[in-house]
């Protein structure tokens, strides 16, 4: 029972998602060896853990008066926050014992320290994150030094590491900024503008007045531009890199799939945005659904280089629906999102 409620704090249901970041650096160096892959998955994967749990310990008090997040551990009480603040500094101490192994094997000692780097941004969000505006920035480099980290356990060095790489890295940092600033913003605005965080979404005019969701078209704006900028990124190196010419089928495959993903996450953001009241049951479908396409758009790029890479498409969407049926008796609405 207990392990369940640790794997709640854990925000388990998108841990898979952070636990293939360094894993799509490594893959974009064109490094494929299983036991790396699985080491650096778990570094991604316990430093997500510590990451989620001191932010929970951080806004608790912001966090327990609202009743939409009542199953989270540390405000149904079935964690106490010493415990929670014990398993955070472990998992925290876990994630860079298995990166001292990564480096002992690659012998090469200064990726730990772009891993501290990731670890250090994603630190200061959780501090300031209910503080001051666009400070989702941060975790977005957290995620980028992240991808970086499994890059450089490959290449060794900053100018080995390939364009491809660095494209990947702030593909990463660009999807993350929109879950961030956007599918952040508005799940947790009820609670936000009653509180006075002085979240982007609050700032950009997101507000619930007289019962009704009022999204501003900046706000709005600024989500289509997040994700139009993601796809860019995506197709970049198609002719960047590659300089694609001629279509294969494997080409035709891709491109297909990611024009059907390019789709469905427009048609999802402008379902989230237009949602004339708050219901945050409804927010939670379009974020969940909006979360398992938009991460699939990099594995499928990555099938240019191997086709194997597509498979990294089902870990994440695997993880979020296995976690949220297990620990939260529902499909696609994670109860401690």
């Amino acid at each position: 029972m207990m392990i369940r409620e640790y794997l709640k704090l854990a925000r388990s249901f998108n841990a898979v998602l952070t636990g293939i970041s360094p894993v799509m650096g490594a893959i974009a160096m064109g490094h494929y060896e299983i036991l790396s892959l699985f080491l650096l998955f778990l570094v991604g994967f316990l430093g997500h853990t510590y990451g989620f749990v001191l932010n929970d310990i951080v806004d608790y008090r912001i966090d327990k008066s609202s009743k939409e997040i009542s199953d989270r551990p540390l405000i149904s009480g079935t964690i106490s926050i010493k415990n929670a603040k014990l398993f955070s500094f472990i998992t925290l101490m876990a994630a860079f014992v298995v990166s001292l192994y990564v480096a002992y094997r690659i012998q090469n000692y200064y990726s730990i320290i772009i891993l501290a780097i990731s670890g250090f941004f994603i630190t200061l969000y959780d501090l300031i994150s209910k503080k001051y505006p666009f400070t989702d920035i941060f975790v977005s480099l957290g995620i980028f030094f992240l991808i970086l980290y499994g890059a450089f356990t490959v290449a060794g060095t900053l100018s080995g590491i390939t364009t491809l790489a660095w494209i990947v890295c702030i593909i990463g940092s660009v999807q993350t900024l929109f879950m961030q600033v956007v599918a952040g913003g508005m799940k947790d605005v009820e609670n936000d503008y009653k509180k006075g965080a002085k979240t982007l979404a609050i700032r950009m005019g997101v507000r619930i007045s007289n019962g009704s969701l009022i999204v501003s078209m900046g706000f709005k704006s600024l989500a289509y531009l997040i994700q139009i900028v993601n796809i860019v990124l995506v197709f970049l190196p198609f002719y960047l890199i590659w300089h694609i010419q001629q279509l294969s089928l494997l080409l035709y495959f891709q491109w297909i799939v990611l024009a059907i993903i390019t789709l469905l996450m427009f048609y999802l953001s402008h379902k989230l945005l237009s949602m004339k009241q708050f219901e945050r049951i409804k927010a939670r479908k379009f974020i969940g659904s909006h979360y398992m396409t938009n991460f699939a758009l990099v594995p499928i790029m990555l099938m240019t280089l191997n086709p194997l890479a597509g498979l990294l498409v089902f870990f994440p969407a695997l993880g979020f629906v296995l976690s949220n049926i297990i620990l939260h008796g529902t499909f696609l609405q994670p109860k401690t999102m």
